[in-house]
């Protein structure tokens, strides 16, 4: 198994986040992975994104030319990175600020109505938490159980936010699986 996940997005919405959770899972499962952030000029507001390897082997390099995930948080991501996902890859767009598709034909989409979802759980701040446990569930990843732990090892001192982000990830996962 070898999995590349591109997280991209705006500042703020949790992007780097997301991958770190991500990655700490899939540690903590045993799994080999390699995080590859990368910062815009400016933080809240400007760019961010993070290639995530997830894999049961070694890995050979932190940085692929192309991803089998991309988890797109906003319009600018989804246009910029589209090319970069492999031929019947996974594209998961964040529906709440996406309002078109990709262009390509030869990728899955998976469309989340974020803000909505995150609201169920409890809170839009809890909306990069019902991402990742969408794009987990949807695409076999790492169990629920992983990611909440990667969640509480990733956000490790600030426990106050368990419950909510346990929430939103729980929700994303019951998304991914029933389409409601």
């Amino acid at each position: 198994m070898l999995v590349r996940t591109q997280f991209a997005g705006f500042g703020g919405q949790g992007v780097l986040l997301m991958g770190y959770v991500l990655s700490n899972g899939a540690m903590l499962k045993g799994l080999n992975v390699t995080f590859f952030p990368s910062y815009g000029a400016e933080m809240r507001g400007g760019t961010a994104n993070c290639m995530v390897t997830l894999s049961d082997k070694k890995i050979a390099s932190p940085v692929g030319s192309q991803a089998d995930i991309l988890v797109a948080m906003n319009g600018p991501s989804l246009d910029k990175f589209e090319p970069t996902v492999a031929k019947g890859g996974l594209i998961v767009l964040n529906q709440s600020l996406i309002k078109w598709g990709p262009k390509r034909q030869d990728v899955e989409v998976f469309s989340v109505p974020l803000v909505d979802l995150a609201r169920e759980a409890g809170s839009e701040r809890a909306a990069n938490m019902v991402m990742i446990g969408a794009v987990c569930a949807k695409r076999d990843l790492l169990p629920l159980e992983d990611v909440v732990k990667g969640m509480q090892a990733a956000m490790k001192g600030k426990d106050k936010f368990f419950a909510l982000n346990t929430k939103g990830i729980q929700r994303g996962f019951t998304f991914a699986q029933t389409g409601k």
